[in-house]
């Protein structure tokens, strides 16, 4: 009888009803029992869960050594088991013959000098790898070895063959020296418009109040020095780009702006390009990578602004759709092409150097040229 069954007579026991039959004596050795073991606990081991119930009398301390020759002991006693299929020693099967290399007859009948065979012979591994890369053979090494053994007169690869499985060095890139532009007297040069300064450089310096920045365009409203103005990753808003547009309006000496990788939103982002239409002087102004994309609404109102502004040569943004980047592309294209003056003669006329294509480019309409001679020419 399994073990199953034997416990199923159990299922229908009424404890209750077994426990009210017990005496005091015998319920007060049940608790003792059962203060001391947990028969449920699985985290337990098996002496703590469980009453001893060895009977056998103990042998004394533990004696290792006395234990392992018993155990020798036992096992040699104990007869070994007959094989089902008796030795014999026969050898079954057809003998392991290795194969035989088949040699190419051309390759086999190749000879070398005897000068080339002794230099081949005694040649280094950096030496036959410099060899292999001369011959073309760049399945044997890496990309790397390749071609600077072949870029190089002398030998590179100092490792040999066994170099390959290594992997490439990694060279370590120093990290990038902060920006040492002292913010506080670089707007003091600005409001006292030094004529030394012409580029100021405030990229990545994160700690600028906004109140700072705001200063700047102001201070730069009447300053008739700088050129080039780069405020990249300094965290500039919305406030900032509106105070640089509001700058635009008056400032007629800067000519390159960026104000790429900041927080500036597309309502800035307008106000910046809008400020445009009445500043002449300005002809780069980069705003990629702003914190939020700025969305195609905002893209195409860009490339209408920049289609009626005729002085900036250089926009820097990636646009997203394909639309507003040729129409930006055109714009921009066409302002380059009518920058290209070539002199400016006393009585105030302008002389250009365009071909009809882009004459036709940049004011979007067909030229007529008359190829007859005149009436004085004729006569």
């Amino acid at each position: 009888m399994s073990f199953r069954k034997e416990m199923e007579k159990y299922r229908d026991v009424d404890e209750d009803e077994l426990l009210q039959k017990l005496s005091e004596e015998e319920l007060r050795r049940l608790e003792d029992e059962l203060e001391e073991l947990d028969p449920d606990n699985a985290l337990l081991p098996a002496g703590l869960r469980q009453r001893d119930q060895t009977k056998k009398a103990p042998t004394g301390t533990f004696h290792r050594d006395n234990l392992l020759a018993h155990l020798e002991k036992q096992a040699k006693e104990h007869p070994d088991r007959d094989d089902l299929v008796p030795y014999t020693g026969e050898k079954r099967g057809k003998p392991w013959v290795p194969k035989t290399k088949v040699v190419d007859p051309i390759l086999e009948d190749v000879t070398l000098e005897p000068e080339l065979e002794e230099a081949l012979a005694n040649a280094t591994d950096a030496e036959l790898c410099d060899i292999a890369a001369i011959l073309g053979m760049h399945t044997l090494m890496s990309n790397q070895q390749y071609y600077e053994a072949l870029a190089s007169s002398t030998i590179v690869n100092k490792q040999g063959l066994n170099s390959v499985i290594q992997c490439t060095q990694y060279k370590p890139v120093p990290d990038e020296q902060p920006n040492d532009t002292d913010v506080e007297e670089t707007l003091l040069r600005i409001k006292r418009n030094d004529p030394e300064l012409v580029e100021v450089n405030l990229n990545n310096i994160r700690n600028i109040p906004i109140a700072t920045l705001k200063a700047y365009a102001e201070a730069l409203k009447n300053n008739t020095a700088v050129e080039r103005l780069s405020i990249v990753g300094t965290r500039s808003n919305d406030p900032v780009a509106h105070a640089f547009a509001d700058m635009l309006h008056v400032n007629t000496t800067l000519r390159s702006l960026n104000v790429e990788s900041n927080f500036i939103t597309g309502a800035g982002i307008i106000a910046l390009v809008d400020a445009l239409q009445h500043n002449t002087t300005l002809q780069e102004l980069k705003i990629d990578n702003q914190s939020q994309p700025l969305g195609n609404k905002v893209e195409m109102e860009i490339a209408s602004m920049l289609e009626k502004n005729s002085t900036l040569l250089k926009f820097g943004y990636h646009f997203t759709q394909q639309g507003p980047r040729l129409r930006c592309s055109n714009a921009m294209m066409n302002n380059n092409d009518l920058v290209r003056v070539v002199r400016t003669d006393s009585d105030g006329a302008i002389t250009f150097t365009l071909s009809v294509p882009e004459l036709e480019r940049a004011f979007c309409k067909k030229f007529k040229f008359s190829s007859k001679p005149n009436k004085k020419e004729k006569a």
